[in-house]
């Protein structure tokens, strides 16, 4: 949106935060980031205020959901709403700019936005370095694994996959109460097949061991509640006993002040997960990829994305006894993952064959790859 208002020649308004999802956290922009350090940052390229003039309240304003992955000339048209509004209210504002084909000051605008002018607030910034310190202080280095196995993923995507009848229905009646939750029926079979169920505790413990890391490896889980709780994450557990919470790390008295607000506590996983030898997702959503595109963007930090499409047909053989667990599915695992660990490369575009603006929703997500446009090419690099 700080592209968008410079696009439009606006100004941007500090975002209201949603409300209304599964987490129905309370949180306001300044209790996640440093607000005057967000506006300040960026006074050269957009003006921003805290909160709408009162005299500009009350007078008709449009409310727009712009369209998705949409380029420069669609903002310059968009212009025109201002010959009879003087405030455009933006009801979504996620995935609203396209991810390639606009100007290199633009894309280097969203950088500045996102590495400069969004700083967590203190109270979060200053608990995190001392989570990334005490971490450091058990073992050195760690792996930052973003289980996303959480309740309202999983409900979400409609994956049941290892899951007890019981719970695939407690899912299900989720999926059906959430309005803004457009798909009702779906296939769990078809989901996990296709690859687009996050990975198991158990296939996450399975993934690591063939890529060689020992049982001994400190692994920071950057998560919220794991859905069947220890059930679930004994799997994991079991060949991975160094297993770190951020309730194991961080005292109650430091996490009360957090604690009821889910985005405040992912900012603490953000950073966590950021400053990590390693950072692995079990799920590509918007937090992984945020996560991704700000550690290539400091240095290209490792971070392995698994190929869960094909991780799947792996397991599958596995569970058919086709497959077992040692040296040759090490060698398949770790080949299938070799250019998948964060190394340089420039942001994929769409998948063949896709026609119209479906193209759009396939190309690599900006904020997981800014590369070329944001950061600086050496030779070997190039």
């Amino acid at each position: 949106m700080v592209a968008v208002a410079r696009m439009m020649n606006a100004t941007l308004v500090v975002p209201q935060l949603d409300k209304r999802s599964f987490w129905r956290d309370s949180s306001v922009f300044s209790d996640l980031f440093d607000e005057d350090h967000f506006i300040t940052t960026l006074q050269g390229d957009v003006r921003i205020i805290k909160e709408l003039p009162k005299e500009l309240e009350i007078v008709p304003r449009a409310r727009k959901h712009f369209t998705s992955w949409s380029s420069l000339n669609y903002y310059e048209e968009m212009t025109r709403l201002w010959k009879d509004y003087k405030v455009i209210h933006v009801a979504k504002s996620d995935s609203r700019l396209a991810n390639n084909n606009l100007p290199v000051d633009i894309q280097r605008l969203r950088c500045r936005a996102l590495y400069y002018a969004l700083r967590f607030s203190p109270p979060i910034e200053n608990l995190g370095k001392k989570l990334v310190e005490r971490l450091r202080s058990r073992g050195g280095r760690y792996i930052a694994l973003h289980l996303r196995y959480e309740k309202d993923m999983l409900s979400f995507t409609g994956c049941t996959y290892g899951l007890t009848d019981v719970e695939a229905e407690e899912l299900r009646i989720m999926r059906e109460n959430v309005n803004h939750w457009k798909m009702k029926k779906i296939n769990s079979t078809e989901q996990r097949q296709g690859g687009f169920c996050p990975l198991t505790p158990k296939e996450v413990g399975i993934f690591l061991r063939a890529l060689g890391y020992p049982p001994s490896t400190l692994i920071y889980i950057a998560a919220g509640e794991i859905y069947g709780g220890s059930n679930h994450i004994s799997e994991l557990r079991s060949h991975f006993s160094n297993l770190i919470f951020k309730e194991m790390v961080a005292t109650p008295e430091e996490l009360k002040l957090f604690m009821e607000h889910a985005s405040q506590t992912a900012a603490l996983d953000y950073i966590i997960s950021v400053e990590s030898d390693v950072f692995i997702s079990s799920y590509s959503g918007n937090m992984a990829r945020s996560v991704e595109g700000h550690r290539r963007f400091l240095g290209h930090r490792k971070t392995i994305t698994p190929d869960r499409k094909g991780l799947v047909e792996i397991f599958n053989k596995i569970e058919r006894g086709e497959l077992k667990e040692g040296s040759l599915l090490s060698s398949i695992i770790t080949q299938m993952h070799r250019n998948r660990q964060g190394a340089p490369r420039k942001r994929e575009g769409s998948l063949p064959g896709m026609k119209g603006r479906g193209r759009l929703r396939t190309e690599e997500s900006f904020y997981a790859n800014p590369y070329p446009e944001c950061i600086c090419s050496s030779k070997t690099h190039s």
